[in-house]
């Protein structure tokens, strides 16, 4: 086989291949034995028909046109081996010559990812917001803490922000009522802002036993960004008491014996948190950073399939209706040509964003680690409620590993470039990055799915074995309870 690469563009080639029909042959033979299996010639067994009554029953066109369609993604995938290309997507595919016993010629457009001129990684420089924990930071965290331990207690005064209140609601359009939007008995905490807008402003003031009309949006349902009379009326009011914040309260809330030992516990969760939201900015900054550093042409094609994506997403739920689309869009302040805006720039920085860091994953050479694989395996199946060998499964058969190892190397070499770059906060402090951007442990992407298979299987058989542990103890349990009971008599 014999295969050459046109440069259409930065992002895209086209690759032809000419395939001798000497090659072809053994994909011919699998074709006739398959055939001859399928189709009963009068005088032979399954199997046995010769190849020449097979030719003259189906036609050598249409064995032909099987054999080349079957041949196809394979012969692509070598050239693409071969030359060394990096496609992006599916090819496009036009056999532009087929001839009995000589050749087979086609050509295969495909977008690829284009060559990329990095900055200086090494040099690179990140400034991000600097941690700093104040009281008041700490006196909220307590504030919430109390606040679960709150008791609510109802009174007879006017409705006030933070009560908690419970309500009847009622919507018309047009004096036409919503029934989508009735509902009995609802619970709601004054200036949550949680429901509709302009409910909180309307509740305040208001008593238990009064109702209130007001004008809203709609923001879902078959009117969402209509304007709708929203009728409220307050079955009863609560306020919530909190504990005093002192020994006690302590003792009671945590495993601290004193007030103050409770707060400067607080004062390090705040911190951790902080220092863990100073990583994510620390992160995106370096992607950041690194976008503004870099020069990348688009693949078209692929930008566009991520905005198509995006859209379906966004108006699924909606059975695809455009108007409905429109009106919710509407009912958040947006629009379609604002939507579409949007969607086809951070289609295009999501692209930019995945072809940079696949340019530095090559140049680091950096491969997926098990650990890292693995946890990403087991986040991935708590958000979908799925047993991390059901998931990796899932991902097997739906040929989705790749994508996974793709996503995960990503975020390695953006760690890999936060690690090795120079970080400093606002004050010009450096920042210690290792607890965050560490580097780790990588290896072979086959040998780490293999191992996430086994140790995963090798975790449910444990738990299996704990489970039957578990069942004999409470056999041998039972047993002895027998003869125990058979002693005594």
């Amino acid at each position: 086989m014999k295969s050459t690469v046109e440069q259409l563009s930065p992002t895209r080639v086209r690759i032809n291949v000419e395939v001798p029909f000497t090659e072809l042959e053994p994909d011919i033979d699998r074709a006739f034995k398959q055939l001859a299996q399928q189709v009963r010639l009068p005088g032979f067994r399954p199997g046995k028909a010769p190849r020449k009554l097979l030719e003259a029953r189906i036609g050598r066109g249409a064995v032909l046109q099987q054999v080349v369609n079957d041949a196809l993604p394979s012969r692509y995938s070598e050239a693409v081996t071969s030359s060394e290309v990096k496609p992006l997507g599916q090819p496009d595919i036009e056999i532009t010559k087929l001839e009995d016993n000589e050749e087979l010629v086609f050509t295969a457009e495909v977008d690829v990812r284009p060559d990329i001129t990095l900055p200086d990684l090494e040099n690179l420089k990140i400034e991000v917001d600097p941690i700093e924990v104040t009281d008041e930071d700490v006196e909220a965290e307590l504030q919430n803490l109390r606040a679960r331990f709150g008791t609510l207690k109802g009174v007879e005064r006017p409705i006030e922000n933070g009560d908690f209140v419970s309500i009847d609601l009622s919507a018309s359009v047009d004096g036409e009522e919503v029934p989508d939007a009735k509902t009995e008995g609802l619970s709601h905490e004054v200036g949550s802002g949680q429901l509709i807008e302009g409910l909180d402003e309307a509740l305040i003031g208001l008593k238990a036993g009064e109702t209130k009309v007001f004008t809203t949006k709609l923001a879902a349902g078959e009117h969402a960004g209509e304007e709708a009379q929203v009728t409220v009326t307050v079955n009863s009011v609560k306020e919530r008491e909190l504990p005093e914040p002192d020994d006690e309260f302590a003792q009671l809330a945590s495993e601290f014996d004193t007030i103050d030992e409770l707060k400067a516990s607080l004062r390090e969760q705040v911190e951790r948190v902080k220092r863990i939201q100073q990583a994510e900015q620390i992160r995106d900054k370096a992607i950041e950073t690194l976008l503004e550093q870099t020069e990348v042409p688009l693949p078209e094609k692929i930008v566009q399939a991520q905005i198509d994506d995006t859209l379906h997403n966004a108006i699924h739920n909606l059975n695809h209706d455009e108007e409905a689309f429109a009106k919710a869009l509407e009912a958040q302040g947006s629009s379609r040509e604002e939507f579409d805006k949007d969607n086809k720039e951070n289609s295009e920085r999501a692209v930019k964003t995945q072809l940079v860091m696949d340019a530095i994953a090559d140049h680091l050479d950096i491969q997926v680690g098990q650990n890292d694989l693995t946890e990403r395996l087991v986040l991935m199946s708590r958000q979908y409620g799925l047993e991390p060998q059901q998931l990796l499964q899932y991902l097997q058969e739906n040929n989705q590993l790749p994508v996974m190892f793709a996503d995960v190397r990503r975020g390695l070499a953006v760690a890999a470039v936060v690690h090795g770059a120079t970080v400093t906060d606002t004050d010009g402090n450096v920042i210690d990055t290792t607890e965050f951007f560490g580097p780790s442990q990588s290896q072979d992407p086959e040998e780490v799915a293999a191992q996430i298979a086994a140790q995963v299987a090798a975790a449910e058989a444990e738990q299996a074995d704990d489970a039957e542990a578990d069942e004999a103890g409470d056999t041998e349990s039972d047993e002895a309870d027998d003869e125990a009971d058979d002693g005594a008599k």
